[in-house]
């Protein structure tokens, strides 16, 4: 799978995680754990990055910064998973309201991505 193809499913994997986040917010429950989603290896976008990524793209500046901020968002959607198990709610729906911090990392890791795509054409 090419860098732009493996961008484009990972922007679409990450976008779902809203979903999930309030889902758990809403019922209490998630099928992952706070500690796994905190690992920003283990997702599919995550193992590409570390794992299967071709070296010499590796020395592109766009991919430091995407480790960073991937991993951020991997901390951001954990801390709030972990709010919604423990039934606080209201701060873990502030954490992930639109202008919250998931969503400025979101939306900045989103951005960024997408700038990377382009510095590839």
């Amino acid at each position: 799978m090419s860098v732009h193809d493996e961008i484009d499913k990972a922007v679409s994997a990450h976008g779902m995680w809203k979903q999930k986040l309030r889902q758990a917010i809403d019922t209490g429950e998630c099928e992952s754990t706070p500690e796994r989603v905190k690992c920003d290896n283990n997702c599919s976008f995550g193992k590409w990055l570390y794992e299967r990524i071709d070296p010499s793209v590796k020395s592109m500046p766009h991919y430091h910064e995407i480790v960073t901020l991937h991993a951020e968002f991997h901390q951001e959607a954990s801390a709030i998973l972990a709010l919604a198990l423990k039934g606080k709610t209201d701060e873990a729906h502030q954490r992930l309201a639109l202008g919250g911090e998931f969503s400025k990392i979101s939306a900045n890791l989103t951005k960024k991505m997408h700038e990377w795509q382009h510095a590839l054409e």
